[in-house]
């Protein structure tokens, strides 16, 4: 009798030597995964960017010291209008939804690049938040009804490490900032290339499977608010959980997105770091970030999602107080504690955002969580850049008094069902 041999990975696994391939996965299923981290990789570039040449755009576009923070909020901001977006994909299918996405986040990261005006460059970006934030949400789904309850936080966990290295390679691109003809403009251009590939080949995505199911299952309603219906299921079937995960999210937001969005403009501005030596902090400090947020999707199918969700809290707050207020090299370690932290937190978010709910109105709730996530972090670059840093008139300062406002997270943490190593259905039987 024949042995079957479990598919081999493909090439791109090599990037997490560190990581044991499960065997249990299908041909289909690493595609999935390879597809979708490639998506994640291109957005944080885009992410990664905004950070990385915050000094840089502010200069070019003539905006105050006061008037940064705020472009950095309505940025982010964008991501709410994903909230609108996965609705649609509730009742449309998480396909169509990836391919109209990744069309208009092209588009806008190419405008971006001609931008004259801060006005311009804020509403352009707003737009592209709001296109690529959907799709890492989207993302996030279709791996959490594809991949079994064993391998999940794996699958996740894959998606926030590319994501990672996709914010790694923005900083990488950074040190050439002020060798390459157009500066950050230049940087933008240079996203748009596989972009226009990655929506040509994304073509041949398949719907899931669940969603096709839940399709069929529903295929006789005609109900007047048959729109509306994930959102209203939503609010009244797990009020007390979309509210512990909404209460959850956003405190923890609020200081992890104001910390890493002043990160590389005060290592200029307080330390004197010129952009060639930002690489240097990525080639060794992403690589240890990169493999702490491959390494924490396994450990949550393990350990659970509330207890590293705790733990990235406590991590990020950590690295924060050490950054912004260590001295010398101290700010290494403090970036890296910080961003590993970050990293791991949103994407272990995200794991309960689309875990926590049935199938039919799953990418409905990821969009909450999502809503919170940037929704609070836009308010946080609000709060820091109009109510605390008028007070202390430094940046350090300002966001270590908001650390205050974090540990809300952990404590509503406990509130939540443990999702880790349990069937979807399991979790949230369809209503």
């Amino acid at each position: 009798m024949s042995q079957v041999v479990p598919p081999r990975p493909p090439a791109w696994f090599r990037l997490f030597p560190f990581l044991k391939a499960p065997e249990d996965l299908t041909p289909l299923q690493w595609r999935l995964l390879g597809l979708l981290g490639l998506t994640v990789l291109i957005n944080h570039y885009d992410f990664g960017l905004l950070g990385a040449a915050l000094l840089q755009i502010q200069r070019d576009l003539g905006i105050s010291e006061r008037g940064i923070g705020n472009v950095a909020g309505a940025v982010r901001a964008g991501s709410v209008l994903a909230l609108g977006l996965a609705v649609v994909a509730d009742r449309r299918g998480r396909r169509r939804l990836l391919l109209l996405t990744i069309v208009g986040f092209t588009v806008c990261t190419a405008l971006t690049a001609f931008a004259r005006t801060a006005a311009q460059f804020t509403a352009l970006q707003f737009l592209a938040r709001a296109f690529v934030t959907a799709e890492e949400m989207l993302a996030v789904v279709v791996i959490a009804e594809e991949l079994g309850a064993l391998r999940r936080g794996f699958g996740l966990g894959v998606l926030g490490a590319l994501g990672s290295l996709g914010n790694g390679l923005a900083f990488v691109a950074f040190g050439f900032i002020d060798a390459i003809p157009y500066g950050w403009r230049a940087l933008y251009l240079v996203g748009v290339l596989p972009l226009l590939w990655l929506a040509w080949i994304r073509r041949s995505l398949p719907e899931t499977r669940r969603f096709e199911d839940e399709r069929s299952r529903r295929h006789s309603e005609a109900a007047p608010l048959a729109a509306l219906r994930p959102v209203l299921d939503l609010l009244g079937v797990y009020p007390l959980r979309a509210l512990a995960l909404v209460l959850a999210v956003a405190p923890a937001s609020m200081v992890m997105v104001s910390g890493a969005t002043f990160a590389v403009k005060f290592l200029q501005e307080a330390h004197g770091w010129p952009p060639g030596a930002i690489p240097l902090l990525m080639a060794g400090g992403g690589a240890l970030v990169f493999a702490s947020m491959a390494l924490a999707g396994a450990w949550a199918d393990r350990l659970g999602r509330r207890r590293l969700a705790m733990a990235a809290v406590v991590l990020n707050a950590a690295g924060l107080t050490l950054f912004y207020n260590g001295s010398g090299w101290w700010v290494v370690p403090g970036w890296i504690l910080m961003t590993a932290g970050f990293v791991s937190a949103d994407v272990i978010f995200g794991a309960l955002g689309s875990e926590l709910f049935p199938t039919s109105y799953r990418a409905t709730a990821s969009g909450l969580r999502t809503f919170a996530w940037t929704g609070g972090g836009a308010l946080g670059l609000f709060v820091e850049s109009n109510l605390v840093f008028p007070l202390v008139e430094s940046h350090a300062t300002a966001l270590t008094w908001m650390l205050a406002g974090a540990w809300i997270a952990p404590a509503v943490l406990l509130a939540l069902p443990e999702t880790a190593r349990r069937e979807l259905e399991e979790i949230s039987p369809a209503t």
